[in-house]
This record gives structure tokens, C-alpha cells and sequence, in this order.
């Protein structure tokens, strides 16, 4: 493969990699998409392997710590299991109502859906309103927690990986 030919292929891996971080707030897997174009990137000699199994790491223990960070606000503004699962399926379902409204639609209805899913749940258990709203907030404030949480470790992935791609 030629200089420019190589030039080209990074400039779109990491366009590929900057588009996959601005989707990883909307609640979308863009580390995974990341990790796939840098697999690619190693599957043909461009980086080595060791660099693609650290930042393996670093997006599975993002994952998880996504999922405890969530979990822990939840419980601590005091939704159920249930409710948390309520969260997680109503975030999900509010993603995929707000795509059609680019970038805002997908957050504010995600958010919005992580909202409902954990109140809606909640007071079908405890039959009290200000309780199941606190447990939504809880919900609520643990996504944004963890956007933010899974964001910062993309930013992390696509440093690497573009100076990965860019040095060799």
C-alpha cells in the first residue's frame, strides 16, 4: 500500500472513530465500533496487537462500570431491581422514538425513557408517586453519570488508537 493510500485509509478510520464517540452518549456501542475499525486496523499490520487488547480492556471495563454506575444511583435514590431494568428498557425504547430528531432527539428522548421506564415501574410497586420519581431521577442522573463516565474512556480509545493508526 502506498503513503497516500495509507493516509487516506487513517483519515477515514479516524473519522470513523470520531463519529462512533459522539454516539456513545446517545447510548449507542461506539467503543465497540471504535474497537472494530482499530481490529481492522491490526488485521492488516497498521497497529499492533497488545494496543488493541488494552484498549479492549479499557472498553470492558467501561461497560461494566457503566452498568455499575447506573445501577449504584438507581438503588441509591431508591429504585427495585425492577425499576432499574424499567429504566434500561424505557432509555432504549426512547433512543429509538428520538432518532428521527438528529443528535438532541436521541439524548433528550433516551433520558426521557429512562425517566419513565423507572417511574412507571417503581410506582407500579410501591404505589407512590414521589417515590417512584426519585427512583427515576436516580435512574436519570445514573445514565447521565454514565454517558459521561463511557465518553471520557472513547476519548481514551480514539487517542490511542488515532496515534496507533497515525504513528504505527
Amino acid at each position: 500500500m502506498s503513503g497516500a493510500e495509507r493516509e487516506v485509509l487513517v483519515a477515514i478510520a479516524i473519522v470513523v472513530m470520531i463519529a462512533a464517540l459522539f454516539v456513545i452518549p446517545l447510548g449507542f456501542p461506539g467503543t465497540w465500533i471504535m474497537l472494530g475499525v482499530l481490529t481492522i486496523a491490526t488485521a492488516i499490520d497498521e497497529i499492533a496487537w497488545w494496543t488493541l487488547l488494552l484498549l479492549l480492556l479499557v472498553a470492558v471495563v467501561a461497560e461494566f462500570i457503566e452498568w455499575v454506575i447506573v445501577k449504584r444511583t438507581s438503588a441509591r435514590y431508591g429504585a427495585s431491581n425492577k425499576a432499574f431494568w424499567g429504566a434500561i428498557a424505557g432509555g432504549l425504547i426512547g433512543v429509538m422514538v428520538g432518532l428521527p430528531v438528529p443528535v438532541i432527539g436521541a439524548l433528550v428522548a433516551g433520558l426521557a425513557g429512562t425517566f419513565l421506564g423507572a417511574v412507571l415501574v417503581a410506582y407500579w410497586e410501591s404505589r407512590h408517586l414521589r417515590t417512584a420519581g426519585r427512583a427515576a431521577w436516580g435512574a436519570v442522573l445514573g445514565r447521565a453519570f454514565a454517558a459521561a463516565f463511557k465518553t471520557a474512556a472513547g476519548i481514551a480509545i480514539l487517542v490511542v488508537g488515532a496515534a496507533a493508526l497515525i504513528y504505527g
